[in-house]
């Protein structure tokens, strides 16, 4: 009989290498040099969301001033970049600030168990096929915001009668030859937007059939205020400068937008009709029942989904799916959609810790129906926080603020002498009445998550992912003590 691996005992766990687990350990290690920091990455490479998905066109629709790393800015000019380029760039940032030697690959964590009497969390892990037992003072999930092995369910009928291939952007198959093929792309957005102008390059023909519009904003690949910036200033302060510029220019035009969504509405509307064909009806396929950014907008680098729609190989329509037909996709209009190709743009499944449902004292954690802290931690969670970026603009800002707001909390949690820390919010009638969803956006794969997401009341610090302004305001004067118990004290006269 083989012995028992001995349990690993570490201090803080970064759980996740994607953008948002690089960055947190850089923050945890340059504000905290005296803590030890170890990343668990499931997979055998860093990169999250930039070494998973594979489909033609994969980028960023975010500029990289404010996207990428504000310690490792992004030097090349332009500021919107492939996929591969962006897992290219956090592996040099990874190189540069050394921190491949704490993270441990094909780590992929099974259970989550936090244990009172030890005030410190379990985790089960699958470490290249064995099994692990890992122990935690306090760990942080950097692990995304969705599942990679399932996508949120699209009601498709007759599907499974389609003599064709199906695929779902999510898992490009690397085999895929769409060469002279029609295909039929399902979805509106950002994928959508970004896959059209690869695909009308080789496929025959290529139809973007879409339920609902979305807004679609055509933007530089370089900001104008940054080329400025880099002309005038030294290369440090320049992107210093700019990631700050663009930021605030997120933040004002964001909030502005979603104040006053007529003149957003008009002025999409103006600008979409200038560069769409003549033949294409902004009103009918880029009119949404929203307001701007109530769901992220679709951008593109230098209108190149407006300059596939005036491809004759190209067109989008806007209809509901009767059924899929041998052939193609019969629509409720009559019309029939010739496709050898169908491919699935129909959103992500939400979800938090990778799909595991933390455990304390034996009692399951289901994020649906706890209370978001300062959107970074949860009720009745001891020990713990999870980097959430923002939603309808650039992530990254909203993830740096978040993963600066733990190193607050572990400060103050060194400052008192205390072992744990749980926020902690008192259910009462008036709390459920203003329970709302943590992610103020409305994008469909967000409401049909509804219950799997935590929740907030908009009052105090029981909030979700708000702006940058709120964050940075939290961050310099938020209130350390409302809404948190601390415990576990080492001098007892505390």
């Amino acid at each position: 009989m083989g012995s028992v691996p001995p349990v690993e005992e570490h201090d803080i766990l970064v759980l996740g290498a994607g953008l948002s687990g690089i960055n947190t350990a850089h923050v945890l290690r340059d504000r905290m040099p005296h803590r030890q920091i170890t990343i668990l990455e499931k997979r055998d490479q860093i990169g999250g969301t930039w070494n998973f998905f594979k489909y033609p066109g994969f980028r960023t629709d975010s500029y990289l001033n404010a996207f990428g790393l504000g310690w490792y800015p992004w030097t090349k000019p332009y500021k919107m970049a492939s996929g591969p380029e962006i897992l290219e760039y956090l592996k040099e940032a990874v190189d540069k600030d050394g921190l491949e030697p704490l993270i441990r690959f094909k780590h992929k964590i099974t259970g989550l168990e936090f244990k009172t009497e030890e005030q410190k969390w379990t985790l089960y892990v699958d470490a290249d096929g064995k099994p692990k037992t890992m122990r935690a003072n306090f760990v942080v999930g950097c692990m995304g915001y969705y599942a990679d092995n399932k996508a949120l369910e699209a009601d498709i009928p007759g599907l499974d009668r389609f003599d064709g291939r199906v695929v779902h952007s999510q898992w490009w198959p690397e085999d895929l030859d769409y060469k002279n093929k029609r295909m039929v792309l399902i979805g509106s957005g950002a994928t959508a937007i970004t896959v059209i102008p690869e695909l009308v390059k080789d496929a025959a023909h290529v139809v973007q059939l879409q339920r609902s519009p979305s807004y679609v904003l055509s933007r530089s690949t370089q900001p104008i205020h940054d080329w400025w910036l880099h002309l005038l200033l030294p290369f440090t302060w320049a992107c210093l400068v700019s990631r700050w510029v663009e930021s605030v220019v997120e933040l004002l035009s964001t909030e502005f937008l979603l104040m006053c969504p007529g003149i957003g509405r008009k002025v999409l509307m103006d600008d979409m009709k200038k560069q769409l064909p003549a033949d294409v009806d902004p009103h009918v396929h880029f009119n949404p029942s929203y307001g701007p950014f109530q769901q992220r907008l679709g951008l593109c680098p230098q209108g190149d989904y407006f300059k596939a729609l005036h491809k004759e190989n190209c067109e989008i329509v806007t209809d509901h799916i009767d059924t899929v037909m041998e052939d193609g996709i019969l629509l409720k209009s009559g019309r029939n959609l010739e496709a050898d190709i169908i491919v699935q743009a129909t959103g992500l499944y939400f979800q938090l810790f990778d799909g595991i449902k933390p455990r304390v004292d034996g009692v399951e954690i289901d994020p649906g129906q706890h209370y978001s802290w300062r959107g970074m931690a949860l009720d009745c969670m001891p020990n713990a926080a999870f980097i959430f970026g923002y939603v309808t603009s650039s992530w990254t800002p909203g993830a740096n603020a978040m993963a600066h707001m733990v190193v607050r909390l572990l400060q103050t949690m060194e400052k008192k002498g205390a072992a744990t820390v749980v926020p902690f919010i008192k259910r009462t009638k008036e709390v459920e009445a203003q329970t709302q969803l943590a992610v103020s956006a409305n994008p469909g794969y967000i409401l049909k998550a509804a219950d799997r997401m935590p929740k907030t009341t908009g009052h105090g610090p029981w909030y979700g992912r708000k702006n940058l302004f709120v964050d940075t305001m939290a961050l310099w004067f938020g209130s350390m003590e409302d809404g948190l118990v601390y415990g576990g004290f080492k001098d007892k006269s505390v």
